[in-house]
């Protein structure tokens, strides 16, 4: 039988099947065209940079780090290239064996272990870290040889951080070290983040530290073409880095090194600054350290022999050590009575060798006493007596607010970080130091061994010469400062950084002259005569000698029955010429007894070599430190003993002239 077959109903549905077909045709071009529109107009920008970052690597150009400089244009701190072997942990399946396996072509020492893993502590995965610094040529050629051997490891060639006078003021120029986790974590907040991509350095100590903006530099960047695997191929662009700009310090690095050979062995802290400027020119901390051992991250040994040292040689003790300023301390309390009208010049009081306060007899240094004493005389013979009845007259409120216009129990501002205050002692001070009542009230006994720089007083020989420079500039206080000028490493141009005095004096001058006219009788005729004898300028001068322990009240001092860590600290404070004072300073000489024999030969030799340009012989310095490393031995010595050839015109040493050289 024949099928009938429905032509028009087949039509009909071939043409619904086409529409279909070309329904989803067309929604698939559109979505398409759709497609093509969102990544071609709506995500251009972000697939062209994800294309550019397959295609090239932004590199970025670590800029070289400024220069050091002292006041004569000697480099204290400066960069050189060295190669180093270096990991990357995350490229390394077994550290160990291919540690062990790197030591067989270059030399790794236990403590470059030791520091690579802690610099891994520290540092991200992906980073890489060095395990080898300063390679020498035949190394380099050893490891490339085998570079197959060792994926993940490859040498670079870095810039390196160096001190050439090494432990030579060391507290001063400070050191660079690798960046921590903490500092990393502040540069990412802080706006220098982008300058800092590529740096593992910053500084971490003295200028280094405080002028990091001025030493480091501007980051460049290079865009580098790369191939699949990751491997540059050609450079793209260049913004090249522009190095850190060149600090210069007012030190005299000649100068700083004659006081710390000066110093021998001994601990000890001198501060040398010029009173009408403000200009430190020596900042001595003894003992000191070598600032190269910190460039890479110090190892365990050397980082324990310096933390543990007694002698603790990490302490800047001219900026955070701490002193009772002893005698030398006496000429301000001499202005204070001056400016207060407690005393005048010509008042005398009779010294019988103590003074009598309540039950408690307070000792003179002198036994039986000085007899008729005026403030001239109080100062030249350092008359005990004297400043313990001023003190008890002035009161310790009154005591402090005349100290603080010289800044004692204040920061000076010196643009280094880290300084202390001291203590200043003060009724308001005592309240708020101590929490039991009985402990807060402050009893007048106290009062009386302030007057001879004892007592609570505590200052830092920074302060100690400030207060020195401002008596010498006629009361007109200047802030010191280590930094002379910053030049710009592009433009050449200098900017000094001595900052701006009001110029108002803070007493009235005839009052300073009567102290300066004493100070001067001290080096003529007083306590350091001997140390000045035919110097052929005129100075001012104060010695001092501060208690470390109290002794008994009858007990006598005897420096060979006490333990050498807590004898006196000598003492000693001086400027010159007096007419038109150019330095003024303040010396500490740990436990060696009288600043008279053992601080003020120091600052002889230092003031002869900054106003007449002479450099002590190097017989000279090596007496000078036999003199403080046997004193004091039982009863005080003659300071005749203190070896100085009078009026005579030192010859320069050897190793000043290869300094100076």
């Amino acid at each position: 039988m024949t099928e009938i077959r429905d032509v028009q109903a087949d039509l009909s549905r071939f043409r619904v099947r086409m529409l279909v077909a070309a329904l989803v045709v067309v929604c698939s071009l559109m979505t398409v065209l759709v497609r093509l529109v969102y990544l071609q107009v709506v995500r251009y920008d972000d697939l062209r940079e994800q294309a550019e970052n397959n295609r090239t690597a932004i590199i970025p150009v670590v800029p070289n780090r400024g220069l050091i400089l002292d006041r004569n244009g000697i480099i204290l701190a400066s960069n050189y290239s060295a190669y180093t072997l270096e990991i990357m942990p995350s490229k390394v399946a077994d550290l160990e064996h291919t540690m062990d396996a790197l030591s067989e072509v270059i030399n790794i020492a236990p403590r470059d272990r030791r520091r690579f893993k802690k610099l891994r502590e520290e540092a991200k995965n992906f980073e890489s870290i060095p395990l080898r610094s300063r390679l020498t040529d035949e190394e380099v050629a050893r490891f490339a040889a085998q570079r197959y051997r060792f994926p993940g490891v490859d040498i670079k060639a870095r810039l390196f951080r160096n001190y050439p006078f090494g432990e030579l003021a060391s507290h001063v120029i400070g050191y660079i070290g690798r960046i921590n986790t903490s500092e990393k974590e502040k540069l990412d907040d802080s706006e220098d983040a982008a300058n800092y991509r590529g740096t593992e350095y910053i500084g971490k100590l003295g200028v280094e530290q405080s002028f990091e903006t001025q030493l480091h530099g501007i980051t460049g960047v290079d865009a580098m073409e790369t191939s699949a695997g990751g491997r540059a191929t050609r450079r793209l662009s260049n913004q090249p880095s522009t190095p850190g700009n060149t600090v210069k310090l007012a030190i005299d690095i000649k100068l700083q090194s004659l006081v710390e050979q000066l110093f021998g062995d001994r601990r000890g802290a001198l501060v040398a600054i010029d009173p009408k400027t403000g200009e430190v020119l020596a900042f001595v901390s003894k003992p000191t350290f070598d600032p190269n051992l910190f460039v890479e991250g110090i190892d365990s040994d050397n980082w324990q022999a310096l933390n543990e040292s007694p002698d603790k040689p990490l302490l800047n003790r001219a900026l955070r050590g701490t002193y009772p300023p002893g005698s030398t301390y006496k000429p301000f309390m001499a202005l204070a009575a001056l400016e207060t009208n407690k005393r005048t010049p010509t008042q005398t009081i009779l010294d019988p060798g103590y003074f009598m306060f309540g039950n408690h007899r307070f000792r003179d240094d002198r036994e039986g006493g000085h007899g008729s004493v005026d403030m001239y005389r109080s100062i030249v013979e350092s008359c005990d007596t004297y400043y313990y009845m001023l003190a008890s007259d002035l009161g310790v409120d009154t005591i402090h607010d005349q100290m603080q216009k010289f800044g004692f129990g204040e920061l000076t501002g010196i643009d280094i970080h880290g300084e202390v205050r001291g203590l200043l002692p003060s009724t308001a001070w005592k309240r708020k130091a101590y929490r039991r009542a009985e402990q807060q009230k402050w009893y007048a006994g106290e009062t009386i061994s302030l007057g001879i720089g004892q007592g609570y007083n505590n200052f830092t020989m920074l302060q100690l010469a400030q207060a020195v420079a401002t008596l010498a500039n006629n009361g007109i206080r200047m802030k010191p400062h280590l930094v002379r000028e910053v030049e710009d490493i592009i433009t050449h141009t200098s900017s000094a950084t001595m900052p701006a005095t009001n110029g108002q004096p803070i007493a009235l001058s005839e009052h300073i002259a009567v102290i300066k006219h004493a100070m001067v009788g001290v080096n003529l005729e007083g306590t350091s005569a001997a140390s000045f004898r035919g110097a052929a300028y005129t100075s001012g001068g104060k010695t001092g000698t501060a208690q470390v322990v109290q002794i008994k009240q009858n007990e006598k001092y005897v420096a060979s029955k006490i333990n050498e860590r807590l004898r006196d600290h000598a003492l000693f404070t001086a400027f010159a010429p007096v007419e038109d004072p150019r330095i003024a300073l303040a010396i500490v000489v740990e436990n060696a007894g009288f600043g008279s024999q053992n601080a003020a030969p120091i600052a002889r030799r230092v003031m002869d070599y900054w106003l007449l340009q002479q450099y002590p012989c190097d017989q000279d310095i090596a007496a000078v430190q036999q003199a403080l490393a046997t004193a004091p031995i039982g009863q005080p010595r003659s300071v005749s003993e203190i070896p100085w050839p009078p009026g005579s015109a030192l010859p320069a040493s050897a190793s000043a002239q290869a300094l100076h050289n």
